[in-house]
């Protein structure tokens, strides 16, 4: 009786332990690898009258190239000949639906010349999916014997059993040539190992495992590469293979999803096509920002009259004096206009966790991977742009996944354009005082729409000046796009609520520490000044009204004092010297003050002017957004926010940088100043310029 080793090997989620199921029944036995705590699954079965197996099923790993402890085990008993689970033949078990990403992992192992056969699993899926394979065709291509498998239905077993007991007509020739990745650098290892199989070698040098009796002593310092120029090498050699298996499968699969016939290809023909596609997904976005306005007025409105009751109780019951204009003038108020923000920014939140667990977020990605190309980026492009709607500073960071570098430092370049959550709060406070609260037809919310429009015109100039930019950066190189399209489902509503729930108080904490610092420095700039006309300020406005003093309270003229006193404040001769610059834009002086103090982040706009406001006036009862409309310019006694300084002040936040984030980790992920303070100085020069057309042209 023969009695062989086998080993299961497999990308997570590809069906390889009910494989190991059917194959050894109730014969199983699960323990730990020694000395970790990796769980170990052995069963025994029979594979023919006259063969038994040890089947081994190691745990899911996308590569060879190990990221975790439950990889190194496998790269482990691969490599170790002595191990004594080292397998006399692999099976590498593959998902019909995710054929191309599961054979890469096949490919490498397929280089290290063991007998190895290919199980494609899931096959009962086939025709439902429109999905057909060219077996011989593949089978040739790839070196190995193909077996088809349905773990579900349990057919294919009996042949599988059949191919891993004749395991010696397998070929162990490589799919890949391994020298092709760097020529030089390997023709030099075969020169200086030419008894050891290369491809293995390389896994010895990379993952720094030692199964060739080899000391790292003994390997010359051309082949101790840094830790960078070996993850170059693997990024090359992935890219490599995953041209190998495009060129395979674009003859051996075949998907034609006109014919297939289950709901999720049926939902996809819809979603995904070339012009429902779009359509629909503009619907979505139309409903979205429709209820972002709509749901959350009310509880708005609570909180922005709570924070106005807040600081005119404090103003009232504690102790007069600076401790508490601080907390009355600069604390509340400046806290109180970030969080009127919070239902806004939740629901948007909301809405974005429900199309990513309800696998529709992937569908956008393969959408819009045809317009990227149109503009020379990656499909890969769209996750970072799409995700650049939080936060732009992780969006920035996933542009790692982008290997051609052009399209990757692009993207970097571009994605601040995308409107972001922290442009939320200045847009909604300004579309509320410029935009009526009406509807289009009966039905469509003028607010909302206004919002979209923002959106979308943020994306626009994301996509337009990634166009110009492929045109001026004259770089070479290719690039992959692969995406895995999940399974539709029904959102979890404990998933959902904790991603809103974090990412919503990752908003609000990280936003608040910023603003509680500027809202202390503001309000002590904004209460202080050099020189007599603020110390006597209220002795001016007396002579100057020709009013006696004990008729001051009775005659109202106790604003006209805070307002002098603020002109003549540190904060204010900052903003009286900056306004002659932004006056073409429509903006005062206090608006010049909220727009440099919001470049350490945008949502500090709203919270500075909540504090200049009050400390600018007594009426601390005031709601901020019934500050900032009543405000009035005292030259043109026009309100200062009006229809055209309004649509100014939306165009200019919309292109400006206004993110000393955004610019640092620029900088970090491009390894140069040059990239970021570009950034600033085009993304700055196109926001004043498009803001000031705008003021000239509705004024």
């Amino acid at each position: 009786m023969q009695s062989i080793q086998v080993a299961l090997i497999g990308n997570p989620n590809t069906g390889k332990t009910s494989v190991f199921n059917q194959l050894t029944g109730l014969k199983q036995q699960v323990g730990n690898y020694p000395g970790i705590t990796v769980e170990k699954k052995v069963g025994q079965c029979m594979l023919s009258e006259t063969c038994s197996a040890t089947v081994l099923d190691l745990p899911g790993t996308y590569s060879l190239n190990a990221s975790s402890i439950d990889e190194n085990v496998v790269i482990e008993v691969l490599l170790n000949k002595k191990d004594p689970n080292f397998p006399d033949v692999i099976a590498v078990i593959t998902d019909v639906e995710n054929l191309k990403r599961n054979l890469l992992l096949f490919t490498q192992i397929k280089d290290l010349e063991l007998p190895t056969v290919l199980v494609i699993n899931m096959v009962d899926r086939m025709n439902p999916k429109g999905i057909s394979l060219d077996i011989p065709y593949l089978e040739a291509q790839l070196q190995t014997k193909i077996v088809l498998v349905s773990s579900r239905k349990g057919t294919g077993i009996a042949e599988l059993k059949s191919v891993l007991a004749n395991y010696q007509n397998l070929s162990v020739t490589p799919c890949l040539n391994a020298s092709s990745i760097d020529e030089v650098y390997f023709g030099q290892l075969r020169k200086a190992f030419p008894n050891q199989l290369l491809y293995k070698l390389w896994l010895v040098i990379t993952q720094d495992v030692n199964f060739l009796n080899l000391e790292r002593k003994e390997l010359p310092n051309t082949f101790t590469k840094s830790h960078a120029d070996l993850k170059r090498l693997q990024q090359k050699e992935t890219i490599k293979r995953y041209q190998f298996i495009n060129q395979v499968l674009t003859t051996g699969l075949k998907i034609d999803a006109s014919i297939a016939t289950d709901l999720r290809s049926k939902l996809d023909r819809i979603l995904t096509h070339k012009i429902w596609g779009y359509f629909i997904f503009f619907v979505i976005l139309f409903i979205i920002f429709q209820s972002i306005f709509e749901w959350s007025k009310i509880p708005m409105d609570a909180i922005d009259s709570t924070f106005a009751s807040l600081s005119a109780m404090a103003d009232k019951h504690l102790p007069a004096g600076v401790l508490t204009n601080l907390i009355s003038q600069g604390i509340i108020p400046g806290i109180g206009g970030i969080l009127i923000f919070i239902p806004q920014i939740a629901f948007l939140f909301l809405f974005i966790s429900i199309l990513e667990e309800s696998g529709y977020m992937s569908r956008v990605v393969f959408l819009m991977d045809k317009i990227m190309r149109k503009f020379g980026l990656s499909g890969k492009s769209v996750v970072p742009l799409i995700s650049g709607t939080a936060c732009a500073i992780p969006a920035i960071m996933a542009t790692r996944n982008i290997e051609n570098w052009k399209e990757r430092l692009i993207t970097i370049l571009v994605t601040p354009f995308t409107t972001c959550s922290a442009r939320l709060p200045v847009y909604a406070i300004i579309i509320g005082l410029i935009i009526p609260d009406e509807r289009l037809f009966g039905i469509v919310n003028m607010q909302g729409l206004t919002l979209m429009f923002l959106y979308l015109l943020g994306f626009g100039s994301a996509i337009l000046s990634a166009y110009l930019l492929n045109k001026v950066l004259q770089v070479k190189g290719k690039s992959y796009f692969v995406v895995e399209m999940p399974n539709y489902k029904l959102p979890l509503f404990k998933n959902v609520a904790i991603n809103v729930i974090e990412k919503t108080k990752s908003f609000v904490f990280g936003a608040g520490k910023i603003i509680l610092a500027i809202s202390i420095v503001l309000w002590f700039l904004a209460s202080n000044g050099p020189g007599t006309n603020f110390e006597n300020a209220e002795a001016i406005i007396i002579k100057k009204c020709s009013i006696p003093s004990n008729h001051v309270d009775s005659l109202g003229i106790e604003n006209q004092i805070n307002a002098y006193k603020l002109e003549n404040s540190y904060i204010g001769i900052v903003g009286k010297t900056i306004e002659p610059v932004i006056q073409p834009l429509g903006y005062d002086w206090k608006i010049g003050i909220a727009v440099i103090s919001s470049f350490a982040a945008r949502e500090v706009f709203v919270g500075t002017l909540a504090t200049i406001y009050s400390v600018g006036g007594s009426d601390n009862e005031n709601t901020i957004h019934n500050k900032m409309k009543a405000e009035i310019n005292p030259i043109t006694r026009e309100k200062v926010f009006n229809f055209a300084s309004g649509i100014s002040l939306l165009l200019f936040y919309a292109f400006a940088m206004q993110c000393a984030s955004t610019l640092a980790i620029t900088k970090k992920e491009t390894n140069s100043w040059k990239w970021p303070i570009a950034q600033l100085l085009l993304m700055s020069s196109l926001a004043y310029l498009v803001a000031f057309i705008a003021y000239q042209v509705f004024k």
